[in-house]
């Protein structure tokens, strides 16, 4: 092609138009293809939307509820528990420490409780 004037009728603006006019018919297709994607995703979400079921989560709420509430029970019978144990292992300790110490010094249990 010459470089020749810009003008109307010149080869760049024959060239631009024969090119436009070759392109024309595929980019009217790609736009009516994006057309009909765009419609079958509108019509798609609207049948997703009235598939979608809904789930009754409240029994499996419910039943979460309950196993927590149990766990929450079970925990605090065995704190008490553990709390009581260490309190006897403790009583238990000192009362050896000072049987011992009775021992040690050779004297006898009082007339009273050994617990006292």
């Amino acid at each position: 092609l010459a470089a020749g004037p810009a003008g109307p009728g010149s080869a760049r603006d024959l060239f631009a138009e024969g090119l436009l006019e070759f392109l024309r018919p595929a980019v009217r297709q790609l736009d009516s293809h994006v057309h009909a994607v765009r419609v079958n995703l509108r019509e798609l979400c609207r049948i997703n939307e009235d598939q979608r079921v809904a789930l009754d989560l409240d029994p499996y709420v419910k039943k979460l509820l309950n196993a927590r509430r149990r766990v929450v029970l079970v925990n605090n019978i065995l704190q008490n528990a553990q709390e009581r144990l260490r309190r006897l292992n403790h009583s238990v300790a000192k009362e050896t420490v000072r049987r011992k110490a009775l021992l040690d010094s050779g004297g006898a249990y009082p007339q009273g409780s050994p617990s006292k």
